[in-house]
């Protein structure tokens, strides 16, 4: 439990009440407020209590001992008990197994609380769940009923806990109680600071059961393991493309199916999606060419052109094989363009009419089709041309035709 704010000075006539915010599960039930008097700050030998219904606070005298912290996030315990199981959770060892489940838990507090599931102890009346302790089994309720008693100050919005309540009020009062002892950086929930305290641990608790790949924090096991089940549960909704993570959809709904392009190049205007395009692209105006070959003299602009470079002139790297023809690759995104044919996959949708496409720029150049006019012209001859590549063919042929075999 830790304080949320702190009337007055030790001694001071302005500190008669010290009131503390709920946190952990310290408090029995959210619908108690007790106003303590501090004996500390007043001079008063006792404590003077009032209960107060619907209330988000509780309290705690500040003043009473910790000797006990953990070496590892610094946080204080009245016991030493308290604090060896509070160590465990930091070692990542489940010493405690449920005897009805294969269930396990690194305190025999997390193990007592999952026995009442299997007791059937706190048993929700509307859809039968047992739950833990009956605070979440009330938590759970509301579920039900669509209570929400906790509403934040600033902007209305309505908790079903306390604990929520507190979490939201941190996005306003930009409060960050929990401080890293290496680094000094802040958190608003102590979560984070665990997870966080493992960049400087090392400590990775979570295993992979198939190729035992360790991991700091129980989401990136989770995606790693669908590099194994294969699973990929994030569906585009224009194409048939599935993804294992979010971020993954997003970039393909952004990259293909948007046609947003809010980054322009300085030197011609042209517009692109993603910065590295646009950075891609300035090096054709610069000449800037930063992948150089170790090997020779060579230098490139795109790392791509690099890696192609060493695997045909230097036999370095690693080709990509088309397991369906074997042809060979020297970057993934090519493999990846390549096996949209095999397997007919067009996501790229004409914005004008319903033909599809296997690659970006082939509906590039069947937009120019909807266009009134052409851009291109040749300076043999004078025709227009709608796509550059066509003028650059019907430029060969004229030239030849008109005996310029040399332009």
């Amino acid at each position: 439990m830790r304080p949320l704010a702190h009337l007055g000075q030790p001694g001071s006539e302005g500190c008669k009440t010290v009131v503390f915010n709920y946190q952990n599960n310290v408090v029995k039930s959210y619908r108690w407020n007790y106003v303590l008097r501090c004996a500390y700050c007043t001079g008063e030998s006792s404590f003077e209590a009032k209960t107060e219904a619907d209330s988000n606070d509780v309290t705690e005298h500040p003043h009473a001992d910790k000797p006990y912290v953990c070496t590892v996030c610094q946080k204080q315990f009245t016991t030493k008990q308290n604090l060896k199981e509070h160590r465990e959770r930091h070692t990542g060892e489940k010493m405690y197994s449920c005897t009805e489940c294969e269930k396990r838990f690194t305190t025999r507090h997390g193990l007592t609380s999952h026995m009442n599931v299997h007791s059937s102890k706190y048993k929700c009346s509307e859809c039968g769940q047992c739950c833990q302790n009956n605070y979440v089994l009330t938590v759970h309720s509301r579920i039900h009923s669509g209570e929400k008693p906790f509403e934040c100050n600033d902007c209305t919005k309505r908790f079903t806990t306390a604990v929520q309540l507190i979490m939201h009020s941190r996005i306003h009062s930009g409060e960050k109680p929990y401080n890293c002892h290496v680094c000094k950086m802040a958190f608003s929930q102590t979560g984070h600071l665990h997870n966080h305290m493992r960049v400087h641990t090392g400590e990775k608790p979570y295993k992979c059961s198939v190729c035992n790949k360790a991991f700091s924090q129980t989401g990136h096991l989770h995606r790693h393991m669908r590099v194994h089940t294969g699973d990929k549960p994030y569906k585009c909704s224009l194409c048939n493309n599935s993804f294992s993570r979010s971020g993954s959809l997003q970039e393909h709904k952004h990259h293909v199916h948007s046609n947003r392009r809010p980054h322009q190049c300085p030197y011609c205007g042209k517009h692109f999606k993603t910065n590295n395009h646009l950075k891609r692209h300035v090096r054709i105006h610069t000449g800037a060419k930063p992948y150089s070959c170790s090997h020779c003299s060579g230098c490139f602009s795109r790392c791509d052109q690099l890696k192609t470079h060493l695997l045909k002139s230097h036999n370095e790297g690693t080709w990509l094989t088309c397991h369906i023809c074997q042809k060979k690759f020297s970057h993934s995104g090519n493999l990846k363009t390549h096996l949209r044919r095999h397997k007919s996959v067009k996501p790229y949708v004409c914005s004008e009419c319903p033909k599809r496409f296997y690659t970006a720029t082939e509906r590039t150049h069947h937009q120019l089709v909807h266009l009134d006019f052409r851009q291109f012209c040749c300076g043999l001859c004078g025709k227009d041309f709608k796509c550059k590549y066509i003028v650059k063919k019907h430029f060969q042929k004229c030239s030849a035709k008109l005996g310029f075999n040399n332009v």
